[in-house]
């Protein structure tokens, strides 16, 4: 074995090894060092650990691997930590304070190993350079006495007979360690070439120490060179007392036979020991006290800034609820005093346009209301008028009895739409009455296509009706669902460019779907959201064949309301649209879903997700005589159909070549024509 003079730098690899004592490297731990190279059969690499922690980490998810008992486990680890991340996730002052907490913690962490690092480091560089120049002087007086001349026995005349090998190295340890009582220790050993016999005659130590206390790293190093090396070790005794650590330096000398033997010095390390586990826990004990303080201090602060932050959001919540009446409380002239009191301001001007608009939209609703009724009177008086004109145009010239046949014609759309405004007036006073009855809907729809096959047979569509085999029984007002579906239908024989119009019925539960399906011009991506608005119309430039006001559809969504149901809209560009009527067949059931999808199978989607099907149908291979294909299992009862619940949102197919939009398909959403 082949070592160096020159020590290994602490942290390097191999810095366990022994240096020679004039090296000036720090030692990076007072004790011995281990062995952390692995490879024993009871260790676990960092990687693997790593690996399996993470794995484990998985049975916090709701995707854990495993049998259904690691799943089950997972779940009832997981559940107690619920209200704590809810906690975590809705407290702003918690987030802060932790994070300020771990910060902190942080912080102190690393200054205290770096305090620690430079005190433990100049504690033992100040023991190694006294303890290599003490061991020096030592090595010194060792060759120094080797080299006395011997005084001839004047009765036997052997001049090394008074002093033989063994006891001149057994006086030469006392003489050496009676210099450093309690603070080094010496022992004389054998080199390691020799026989067992001959290292063991020559072992010599001071102050009960055990020979065992020099690494035979040490001894090796020491045997085949010449210089001083020195090695943090562990330092034994015979007497029972533990073992502590210590700094070796050791040289190969020759006693006064010039034979070979080591000479080592041994440190302890106590007392530095002592003084750096004060210094820890000083460092400790200042630590937790700053970690606490800054705790404090950020739950102090952050309570300054949250508390008025709570406070304008549990107001704005009332404000939103109605009570607009709500303000902050402002103290002070600072920032957040400021903050208070531009919401005040804010609230205060809300609160002030709010009550502006409810009185403009009463004063609209009461005009409107007003207006209509004082029209009917002189309406009246003009109806009899035109009445009278209109059965005597026969004795009018041409233009004169053409004018006769569109003041009639005027007059019939101008009381329409008195009678439209009048509705809209009375639900937005909210006087309108539900005069609810059990009825067959199937009736209500004959007459509903009786009035409008002679519009279809002018349009050159036909009207079918589709599920009306058994009786679709629910409480309604026959009078209000009636006017519904008749602009339903009305609206899809106009609009659907000469093509079949059909009404479907479907009845799952407590729920009742009429849908009126039709192939026409359809509804443009975004429409579904304003079909609905009064006097709206989808295409402004479009005649109205029938004469409409443009608040039948307002209307329709008024009178499902009314009854508890919804009135919803599906449409694309091109491919036709669906308007969907669910009512509750009792009066005052809630609505859980609807028994028709909104979104019709024959839509461009609903096509491409079945040539889909039928494609991965047909990737299924043959399979051999005698073996069954796995079947799949059947699709799971849905008890409502999701693009029935309220805010689900209507979709709005567009062309092919053009982007998908997602409208919305809230209640009462439909096509305005």
């Amino acid at each position: 074995m082949t070592t160096s003079s020159a020590a290994p730098t602490p942290g390097e690899p191999g810095a366990h090894t022994e240096r020679p004592a004039g090296s000036q490297g720090g030692a990076s731990r007072l004790g011995p060092q281990p062995d952390m190279s692995g490879g024993g059969s009871g260790t676990r690499s960092p990687g693997m650990f790593g690996r399996r922690l993470r794995q484990g980490g998985r049975l916090l998810s709701d995707g854990a691997p495993g049998s259904p008992m690691l799943r089950l486990i997972a779940r009832w680890v997981r559940r107690p930590l619920l209200p704590a991340v809810r906690l975590w996730r809705r407290n702003l002052q918690l987030r802060v304070v932790a994070g300020t907490l771990l910060m902190s913690v942080a912080v102190v962490l690393v200054l205290g190993f770096v305090v620690v690092g430079q005190v433990r480091n100049g504690l033992l560089d100040a023991k190694e350079k006294a303890a290599v120049s003490q061991a020096a002087g030592g090595f010194t007086v060792a060759k120094d006495k080797a080299n006395v001349p011997a005084v001839p026995d004047s009765d036997t005349g052997d001049s090394r007979a008074a002093s033989s090998s063994t006891q001149w190295r057994t006086d030469l340890v006392a003489q050496l360690a009676s210099g450093g009582q309690g603070a080094y220790n010496v022992i004389t050993l054998a080199p390691t070439s020799e026989s067992a016999d001959a290292g063991t005659g020559g072992q010599r130590s001071s102050g009960s120490v055990s020979p065992d206390s020099v690494p035979a790293e040490l001894r090796s190093s020491v045997d085949q060179g010449t210089t001083p090396y020195k090695r943090y070790t562990e330092i034994k005794y015979f007497d029972g007392r533990h073992p502590e650590p210590g700094l070796v330096v050791g040289q190969r000398l020759e006693d006064i036979d010039h034979k070979p033997y080591q000479l080592y010095y041994l440190f302890p390390l106590a007392q530095e020991e002592k003084s750096l586990g004060l210094v820890v826990r000083t460092l400790a004990t200042a630590g937790l006290f700053v970690v606490v303080l800054l705790g404090a201090i950020a739950w102090f602060v952050v309570r300054q800034v949250v508390t008025p932050v709570r406070m304008a959001a549990g107001i704005a919540e009332r404000l939103s609820a109605g009570r607009l009446q709500e303000r902050m409380k402002v103290t002070g002239e600072d920032d957040i005093a400021r903050l208070g009191e531009a919401f005040n301001k804010m609230a205060q001007n809300l609160q002030l346009k709010i009550q502006q608009l409810e009185g403009l939209s009463r004063m609209q609703r009461r005009f409107v209301s007003d207006v209509s009724h004082e029209l009917r009177t002189p309406l009246t008086t003009v109806r009899m008028a035109a009445d009278v004109i209109h059965d005597a145009r026969s004795d009018f010239d041409p233009v004169t009895a053409r004018s006769a046949e569109l003041l009639g014609d005027q007059l019939d759309r101008f009381e329409s739409l008195l009678a439209d405004l009048l509705e809209i007036s009375r639900f937005d006073a909210g006087a309108a009455a539900l005069e609810a009855e059990p009825i067959d809907l199937r009736e209500t729809v004959r007459r509903v296509i009786s009035g409008a096959e002679p519009l279809a047979e002018r349009k050159g569509s036909r009207i079918r009706v589709v599920g009306a085999e058994q009786p679709v029984i629910a409480e309604v007002d026959a009078r209000r669902i009636e006017r519904v579906l008749r602009n339903l239908v009305v609206n899809a024989v106009e609009h659907g460019e000469g093509k079949d119009v059909i009404v479907r019925f479907g009845v799952a539960g407590g729920a009742v779907a009429i849908v009126v399906r039709d192939y026409g011009v359809g509804l443009k991506p975004g429409e579904a959201t304003r079909v609905f608005s009064r006097f709206w119309r989808a295409d402004p430039a479009r005649a109205r064949t029938t004469g409409g006001t443009g608040l039948g559809l307002s209307i329709a969504v008024e009178d499902a309301r009314l009854h508890g149901g919804w009135l919803q809209a599906w449409g694309e560009p091109g491919g036709g649209s669906q308007f969907r009527l669910t009512l509750p067949r009792t009066a005052d059931e809630p609505l859980r879903g609807s028994p028709i999808p909104l979104e019709p199978e024959d839509s461009r989607h609903g096509r491409a997700r079945l040539r889909a099907d039928e494609g991965r149908l047909a990737a299924v291979p043959a399979q051999p005589v005698g073996e069954r294909s796995p079947l799949p299992s059947p699709p799971r009862a849905i008890p409502a159909d999701p693009t029935a619940l309220p805010g689900s949102g209507a979709r709005v197919v567009p062309r092919a070549g053009e982007p998908t939009t997602q409208a919305s398909d809230r209640e009462g959403t439909a096509r305005g024509r």
